[in-house]
């Protein structure tokens, strides 16, 4: 008899222990699903602001105002992608690539902050804003090209302020592979899924902007030129204020 009630005590014993096992199992994974949504989340708020895809979309289509609808849309295509593979390098290489070459972050705000700059203030000094159209334009695919790089990609979109975000939330990775790994991934999701909102913006800006009109369309662009301006001017100042703090600190303790 006491063979049988200690058999079913180590029975009872082995399903509680198991049944322990399985709610352990559960509070792991559920925390470790929320530390990596928690990341994605992260990468999301902290480029998503900067990047501001909808505040482009204005530059964006007066840049490209003379091409087809379908060459429209594949320079949003080329765009979106560019910009993830921008931020995905940044991202997981970024800070080695600065490290190699012996260039600061803040020296990248402050030439990239000039390039946004010019950019801003030739659209503030156009005399007019081209219209959005169907006007047939044929240009070559390798200018095409060149173009959703340069200036559409990079700084219009994916600017110095971007990819100093992107370096920094690469920087100080976990030493333990899994940790390394997750982190990554939970990065590089969260910048695709802000590409994936670049694609959206610039593809479909034209509808929108087409309901505003002309002269709201021209409005748009100037306000979203100055705020392109002004942005520039703050990444330079932040790059400059890093510099001199850099200097005078240099200069106290010799």
């Amino acid at each position: 008899m006491s063979d049988k009630s200690g058999h079913c005590c180590n029975v009872a014993d082995i399903h509680e222990q198991i049944r322990f096992g399985i709610q352990s199992a559960r509070v792991i994974l559920f925390q470790g699903i929320h530390h990596f949504i928690g990341l994605v989340l992260l990468a999301i708020a902290a480029l998503f602001p900067i990047v501001d895809p909808l505040g482009g979309a204005p530059i964006y289509l007066a840049l490209v105002s003379a091409l087809t609808p379908a060459d429209r849309a594949r320079t949003a295509r080329l765009v979106a992608l560019n910009s993830f593979f921008l931020l995905a390098v940044s991202v997981l290489i970024g800070a080695y690539v600065l490290d190699i070459f012996g260039v600061s972050i803040p020296a990248v705000q402050v030439g990239g902050g000039l390039i946004v700059c010019a950019i801003g203030w030739s659209f503030l000094m156009t005399p007019g804003s081209p219209a959005v159209s169907d006007r047939v334009a044929t240009p070559d695919p390798d200018v095409l090209s060149q173009r959703a790089f340069y200036p559409l990609t990079m700084p219009l979109t994916v600017g110095p302020g971007s990819i100093s975000v992107a370096i920094t939330l690469g920087a100080n990775p976990p030493r333990e592979f899994r940790s390394l790994f997750t982190t990554a991934l939970a990065h590089v999701i969260g910048v695709l899924i802000v590409a994936v909102s670049i694609y959206l913006c610039y593809r479909y800006a034209d509808r929108i902007l087409n309901k505003l009109g002309r002269t709201g369309t021209n409005v748009l662009i100037r306000l979203s030129a100055f705020i392109l301006f002004c942005i520039g001017v703050q990444i330079i100042w932040n790059g400059l204020r890093t510099l001199l703090s850099t200097l005078l600190h240099g200069a106290a303790d010799a």
